[in-house]
């Protein structure tokens, strides 16, 4: 077993998450993000899995890797299986087209957390974060902790875009007000951010001009949103996923090519490390089966999006291997009240559950047993 790394050591995004909360489903115990990956490092390495660091693969052809390392050059790597495990980028100024001049003090919420978690480097004294995802809530928390003020979180959308518990810990617990609905619509500043101008939105999502204010600050954070890495998936030929932008996998994290599994982020974007780790020890598990010629091909049928979803992962699964499959998936709209979450087949019902609320930064699960299922469609009703 051989991970490639192009970072220097493992841990991915988990290196610069400082914060408490990782662990406690898997582990039975409260772990920062680097405490909580190094459980897997020495799990590996007690497994004997190699490690090849400062790597960047290339290129993905009939299981074969072609990678590009500084001791070794350019590299092949032959393998019975490959697990596509290359999480995802952030979003910039330049995704999401904001107006304005191009000073110092503008940066992606992750850009952020490892210049202050990793570097040491103290970003700005007064900020303003656009996008309410978790990670720019979690920068707005830690922002305050080091005495810098956060005057205000603005989302485009009417509805929270990460996970609820961060907003309560991050900003509700630190007076950090949440504007709904509102957008940045212009950067001020010549060397250095001096403020910027937030305006609120239609019902879609155009700013409203009488509504622009001027907001002095002299740091922007961009939490708005996440893009697989895909260029190795797409350079395979891979089947991709025209709302999450990752490559199609069925219930085993298996790709459209045989041999190829994908798990995590570059599937499709998790808000809980948890979903990840469920999902990597699926298509590890998978991977290993395959490669020992345990896994054998089987027909698969596509998973059907019902009423408020808006994606399911996976989306195939094999009926003839059947068994119980978690599905995860996120839904279109908001729901404040009580709602059920069913799978069926045709007017079967496979599994269902109820949920006190559904929000789209939050995602959903359910697990169906496909057994025989002639078809198989995930739906959200209001009670």
């Amino acid at each position: 077993m051989l991970i490639v790394e192009r970072d220097n050591h493992p841990g991915g995004i988990l290196q610069q998450c400082i914060h408490p909360g990782f662990g406690l489903k898997l582990f039975k115990k409260e772990l920062t993000g680097p405490e909580y990956y190094t459980e897997f490092v020495k799990e590996a390495k007690e497994l004997g899995v190699e490690f090849l660091f400062d790597t960047m693969v290339l290129e993905l052809a009939d299981n074969t890797l072609i990678c590009a390392n500084g001791q070794y050059g350019i590299t092949e790597v032959e393998a019975g299986a490959v697990v596509l495990a290359m999480g995802c980028r952030e979003r910039t100024r330049a995704n999401i087209s904001i107006p304005g001049t191009r000073p110092a003090g503008v940066y992606t919420a992750g850009a952020a957390q490892r210049l202050m978690n990793r570097q040491n480097r103290m970003v700005g004294k007064k900020a303003v974060i656009l996008g309410s995802g978790d990670i720019g809530m979690i920068m707005a928390r830690r922002l305050s902790l080091e005495g810098a003020e956060v005057v205000c979180v603005v989302e485009i959308m009417n509805y929270l875009a990460g996970l609820k518990r961060n907003k309560v810990q991050c900003l509700d617990d630190f007076g950090i007000p949440l504007m709904l609905s509102h957008t940045v619509t212009e950067i001020v500043g010549k060397d250095r951010v001096e403020g910027v101008k937030v305006a609120q939105v239609d019902a879609n999502r155009r700013p409203i001009p009488e509504t622009e204010q001027f907001i002095e600050c002299d740091t922007l954070l961009l939490s708005v949103g996440l893009i697989p890495e895909n260029e190795l998936s797409r350079g395979a030929k891979l089947q991709m996923h025209p709302v999450t932008g990752g490559p199609v996998v069925d219930e085993n994290m298996q790709t459209t090519a045989a041999g190829v599994f994908a798990a995590g982020n570059v599937v499709h974007v998790n808000d809980l490390v948890d979903n990840v780790s469920a999902e990597s020890a699926t298509a590890g598990r998978s991977a290993a089966r395959y490669a020992k010629g345990e896994l054998k091909a089987s027909d698969t049928l596509d998973v059907t999006v019902g009423n408020n979803v808006r994606y399911v992962c996976p989306a195939k699964f094999s009926p003839e291997r059947g068994g119980k499959v978690d599905f995860y998936f996120r839904v279109l709209a908001p729901v404040a009240g009580k709602v059920e979450i069913i799978a069926r087949d045709g007017d079967t019902v496979l599994a269902r559950r109820v949920a006190p609320y559904v929000n789209p930064g939050e995602m959903e699960h359910l697990s169906p047993d496909v057994t025989g299922a002639r078809s198989l469609t995930i739906e959200v009703k209001e009670v």
